[in-house]
């Protein structure tokens, strides 16, 4: 059976929809999974292995082009493929897999895609209140599975490959400590400060951690290279020596390799929580306004620190600098505290 699955466009939602591709290689052994995503995700498809090839989708985030869409399908459709599994619940999602001609299209309804798919699923949200649990559902005739209750258990959590040689070099590619266990932080969040925890936390965080005999490597994207010079700047000089920013200095695939390499990971609500929690990395996930009722971490050795319920859409906090109140008031003893108990955990 050869299945083409059209992937999400994010980072977390990449990498919960591995448990999707886990699910079908379990269920059909000899079948060849190809996903079909922005080309930024290839390096997090090359180290899961349940997936035969990366096909890059050339289309940006939100536009609709129908036209290169439909040469993109008939392209495609010598691949031959049996089955589509379109993740996203846009319209224009499933164009690709309808013009490929492929015969048996699967996905939640989303928005009106009668004709699109032929395989397309109501979503009830209270019946299925995981993302991933939604992804994995997909895997399973329509039908068969009337909730999350009737998935078997455990479910197949993300699982990201690293190579145990492919980690010292990288950490001395960035001139890290050889000797001193590093505890990594992703300090960003895609909508900006009202999810993240505030750099000066961070930085009372990084201090005792240093001072403890840890080096402290920051990770995320350009746009939080400033929120990690916040973090530096705010450190006494002989800590800094033990502090390294490389958020927007690596590509993916490097930070994926040093986030394996760490001894456990500190991270707001972000893409690079659930990258940490598919590479078994104890981690504490710090949530304000954003829920982790919807996509939690993934991983047995995670604990979720958060003041608050529900979920707020907010985009700016109400507190000092755009931080939201619910991430001010988590101290960094609270954290500190959990990640000493992970560690021993770890140790155990």
């Amino acid at each position: 059976m050869k299945i083409l699955v059209i992937g999400p466009s994010w980072v977390g939602d990449m990498m919960m929809s591995q448990s999707l591709y886990r699910t079908l290689r379990a269920r059909y052994p000899q079948a060849i999974i190809d996903v079909m995503a922005p080309a930024w995700c290839r390096p997090l498809l090359a180290r899961m292995p349940e997936v035969n090839q990366a096909i890059a989708m050339p289309l940006g985030h939100g536009a609709l082009e129908i036209g290169e869409r439909r040469r993109l399908g008939i392209s495609l459709r010598e691949l031959r493929y049996d089955r589509a599994y379109i993740l996203p619940n846009s319209f224009k999602s499933a164009l690709v897999p309808f013009f490929a001609h492929i015969p048996h299209r699967t996905g939640w309804l989303g928005e009106m895609r009668y004709g699109l798919l032929n395989d397309a699923r109501k979503l009830d949200k209270d019946a299925w209140p995981l993302m991933v649990e939604r992804y994995v559902a997909l895997a399973y005739d329509k039908g068969v599975m009337q909730s999350a209750r009737d998935l078997p258990q455990p479910l197949l959590w993300p699982q990201l490959q690293v190579n145990d040689a492919e980690k010292a070099p990288m950490c001395a590619k960035f001139s890290l400590l050889a000797g001193r266990p590093i505890i990594g932080f992703c300090p960003g969040a895609e909508f900006g400060p009202a999810k993240r925890w505030p750099h000066y936390h961070y930085a009372t965080l990084a201090a005792t951690l240093i001072d403890e005999g840890y080096q402290i490597v920051l990770f995320g994207s350009a746009k939080d290279h400033d929120a990690g010079n916040q973090i530096l700047a705010s450190l006494s000089s002989e800590q800094q020596a033990c502090c390294f920013n490389l958020a927007g200095d690596t590509a993916l695939d490097q930070a994926v390799v040093l986030i394996a390499s760490c001894q456990a990971v500190v991270t707001n609500d972000s893409g690079l929580m659930h990258v940490a929690a598919a590479l078994d990395r104890p981690l504490v996930a710090l949530y304000g306004p954003s829920s982790p009722d919807f996509t939690p971490p993934l991983s047995h050795r995670a604990r979720v620190i958060r003041l608050i319920s529900g979920y707020l859409k907010v985009r700016k906090g109400d507190g000092a600098e755009g931080y939201h109140q619910s991430l001010i008031d988590i101290q960094p003893e609270r954290v500190v505290d959990e990640l000493h108990a992970l560690l021993q955990e770890q140790e155990a």
